[in-house]
């Protein structure tokens, strides 16, 4: 049997077709970018599937990934000159299932060409509007960054704070502390303490995250603390996406990648290899830009009213 009703089905096409209406009016390019590849991510933190190609030499790498996100060959189009673009299409997360997440499940992702963050992050609320407006519904929107979320919500300075003091602020939750980083508890603080308590009728916009959850995004300086050009959208608790000024440094994007494989190796897990290629765009020169990643079968969701991530896809893994 399906995952989803009928109804959902019908909001989310009505969804799709918004979103294509929504970047066509802004003149930007929809694309499709390869499902299989040669390389994977190589964060620490998702775990991708694979696969082997059976076919001639010739054709290139045996081993193929399935992609967790379409960002790497996007990017080499950005690099290659073709200018604002997005998909919308399906990715693959191995070992991510629950009420929130889908091995196999919809993102939107879009890259915008002179883009500064704030300007991206307007253009991630007028969308959630718009949606939103598809079943009646409106939202506030406030803007807030990384430090002010934990000076209001815990009193503490998430930059600065010693990890004794992240710990303490954990409070009563029982948690395992062996092998956790400084940033593992900044994301249970996160998501166990100040995440739950996000309005459901406002989408927050949190930015300037600790310089050490950077991802690809670059750094700037604020009151002489390192952060990272990102942001995160809530609508209410509902994490929607994740958003970065994108880093054009081809030598510091590689020195990110060798990072994040050397503590894939520490750890005794997959180390895939990283995108050389999107290496190689980068020192032939990427435009400055922004670009965004939005969960859309979690949207589809808040529209519907069901929590479960399940209920808004036509077949969940589970009944797939």
């Amino acid at each position: 049997m399906p995952s989803a009703t009928l109804e959902a089905l019908r909001l989310r096409a009505r969804l799709n077709r918004l979103i294509r209406d929504f970047f066509e009016q802004r003149g930007v390019l929809e694309v499709e970018t390869p499902i299989l590849s040669a390389h994977a991510t190589v964060d620490r933190h998702i775990e991708s599937f694979s696969t082997e190609f059976h076919g001639p030499a010739h054709a290139g790498s045996r081993q193929r990934w399935l992609r967790t996100s379409p960002e790497f060959a996007m990017k080499r189009l950005l690099a290659a000159g073709y200018g604002d673009c997005y998909e919308l299409g399906r990715v693959f997360r191995n070992g991510e299932a629950g009420a929130r997440h889908n091995p196999e499940f919809t993102l939107l992702e879009w890259y915008r060409v002179g883009f500064s963050l704030d300007t991206l992050m307007s253009e991630v609320a007028d969308l959630i509007q718009a949606a939103l407006a598809l079943v009646g519904q409106t939202c506030r929107v406030r803007r807030v960054s990384y430090a002010e979320l934990f000076q209001r919500g815990l009193g503490i300075d998430p930059h600065r704070a010693p990890l004794d003091t992240l710990i303490q602020a954990a409070g009563e939750l029982n948690i395992d502390p062996s092998g956790l980083t400084r940033d593992d508890w900044l994301d249970l603080l996160i998501t166990h303490r100040l995440q739950p308590s996000f309005k459901p009728d406002e989408l927050l916009l949190l930015h300037d995250y600790p310089a050490t959850q950077a991802a690809l995004a670059q750094l700037r300086e604020v009151d002489g603390i390192q952060v990272a050009e990102r942001f995160e959208a809530y609508l209410g608790p509902i994490e929607l996406a994740n958003g970065y000024h994108e880093l054009l440094d081809a030598e510091e994007q590689e020195r990110r990648f060798k990072a994040e494989q050397q503590a894939r190796q520490e750890t005794g897990r997959v180390v895939p290899p990283f995108d050389a290629r999107l290496v190689e765009a980068l020192s032939a020169g990427m435009p400055a830009c922004s670009g965004v990643a939005l969960g859309v079968d979690r949207l589809v969701g808040r529209l519907t009213g069901e929590p479960t991530i399940g209920d808004s896809i036509a077949f969940a893994h589970r009944t797939a």
